[in-house]
């Protein structure tokens, strides 16, 4: 019988780092992390030879998958004291893309899957908060709908802006639990406008809606476009990872972030990351909120009063610096890192080489050397010889005069000049005409692939120096500013102010 399903968890995992092919960089990393000792959430692997089934039979699964995805669910249940589905031990999960090569951002995630109307009330009985609960559900049918079901998310941001507006909430962690079941309810009536069956309450049937999606996801357009600009072979697929949920967004002892070991602009050895108190993963990288700083000297340097993690939760963060430091040496390699914090505990989610602009990666070869971490020979190959053009970036004369309009984060170096653009279809078509354009996003998502590859440079008013613009621009070698909340997009009006 072909094994298509390899568990991790509970101190030990059925693959390591050396499996990337089957299960993909993130799967392969979270074996690898259990099999270190570290704490990661305990889940499984669907392999890569699945997704290579999945489209070339038509869309449909081997037979025996089915009875491979239960066993892994119970042992996950058995690992983590809970079950699939029971309101009496509930036991949510996520379901993620992950690839062979990091895409970041171009395939789809579900988070919070397993909620129901049912659940929902044990989530909020098991917690003891209510709001925490309904926040939870409705972030999970508003992502379940676009991802799966394929009702757009702006329907849902919609619905929410009007409820805060009509509240007088500024942010959404202003909504009570009570304010939340409203929200709710008018989700769930949304979908069956729009889909005219109700929102799928079955734990089972939302797994394999949100497998399916998954591995749907590798043909997708961005993807497609993705793999183009990085020379990806289609044939390599994608594996799916299922794993128990962790709740970020759950109080102020709470927090979700991302970080690399390594700042990724300029390689300098010092820990470079964002996160955000009370929130989930897709709040930091889709940058809805502009997130806080990690260290106390990245705070003070970027003038925020917000508190930094090292400040506001500082045994959490020593207890991340550790494991950085770790992965960093063992994987001899500047890693890019995603973690969650449930009520004061850290747990690791993701560990790959992270993205850098070549001049970091310069820095970071040499460095390393230096450190005895790599041979000289070994620090020659790390350098893409085609990326060493981005050294010879443009960059604005100091002596110039400035006209400053606004101010952001120095997501990716460099400078640009072009027409502002507000959508990617029309960066793409004034590229098609040899105008230069600058592409300026309140917020950039995985859809906006083709239009920053076209233009010159991206800017956008949310968003950290871990979003989206930033990840995928610095892999570009384009100049971004993020988070420059000082400016206002209006796309109706098509003006920048």
């Amino acid at each position: 019988m072909t094994k298509w399903v390899y568990g991790f968890g509970g101190g030990s995992a059925e693959g390591s780092a050396g499996d990337r092919n089957l299960l993909g960089g993130k799967g392969a990393n979270l074996a690898e992390m259990c099999g270190l000792g570290l704490p990661v959430p305990p889940g499984f692997t669907i392999t890569t030879a699945v997704c290579s089934w999945y489209y070339a039979n038509g869309r449909t699964y081997p037979a025996d998958l089915q009875e491979q995805v239960a066993a892994a669910l119970e042992k996950v249940g058995d690992i983590s004291g809970c079950r699939f589905g029971d309101p009496e031990r509930l036991l949510l999960v996520s379901v993620r893309s992950g690839a062979r090569a990091s895409m970041p951002g171009m395939m789809d995630t579900v988070l919070n899957l397993g909620l129901n109307d049912r659940t929902v009330e044990a989530l909020a009985r098991d917690s003891g908060d209510a709001r925490f609960a309904y926040d939870s559900y409705r972030r999970f049918i508003q992502m379940y709908s676009d991802v799966v079901l394929g009702v757009a998310h702006e329907h849902f941001e919609e619905i929410l802006e009007d409820e805060k507006a009509q509240r007088g909430h500024e942010l959404d962690t202003d909504l009570t639990a009570a304010e939340w079941q409203e929200v709710i309810a008018l989700y769930k009536a949304k979908v069956e406008e729009e889909l005219g069956t109700p929102f799928p309450q079955d734990p089972q049937e939302q797994l394999w809606g949100a497998i399916g999606a998954v591995f749907s996801s590798w043909m997708t357009p961005r993807a497609v476009t993705y793999r183009r600009l990085h020379d990806i072979p289609e044939d390599w697929g994608t594996a799916v990872n299922v794993q128990a949920m962790v709740f970020g967004n759950m109080g102020e002892t709470s927090a979700t972030g991302v970080a690399f070991t390594r700042n990724p602009s300029t390689g300098e050895k010092k820990l470079y990351g964002e996160f955000l108190i009370n929130a989930q993963g897709e709040d930091v990288v889709a940058g809805i909120r502009t997130p806080q700083n990690l260290t106390e000297e990245a705070r003070i340097e970027a003038g925020s009063d917000k508190p930094s993690m090292e400040k506001a939760m500082p045994e959490a963060f020593a207890a991340f610096v550790e494991i950085a430091d770790k992965l960093e040496r063992h994987y001899r390699d500047m890693q890019d890192l995603e973690f969650t914090i449930e009520r004061g505990r850290l747990w690791m989610l993701q560990t790959r080489s992270g993205k850098r602009t070549a001049k970091a990666a310069l820095k970071i070869a040499v460095d390393m050397v230096a450190e005895g971490l790599l041979s000289r020979e070994e620090a020659v190959l790390r350098v893409d010889p085609a990326s060493l053009d981005q050294l010879l970036h443009p960059t604005i004369d100091p002596k110039a005069e400035r006209d400053v309009v606004g101010v952001g984060l120095p997501a990716s170096p460099g400078a640009a000049t072009g027409e502002i653009v507000f959508s990617s279809d029309e960066a793409e078509e004034m590229r098609a005409q040899n105008r230069k354009v600058i592409l300026v996003r309140i917020e950039t998502s995985p859809e906006d692939i083709h239009g920053m590859h076209a233009a010159e440079g991206i800017l956008t008013t949310r968003g950290g120096m871990t979003s989206h613009a930033a990840v995928v621009a610095r892999g570009m070698g384009k100049p971004c500013v993020s988070g420059a909340g000082s400016l206002r997009v209006d796309y109706k009006a098509g003006t920048l102010v």
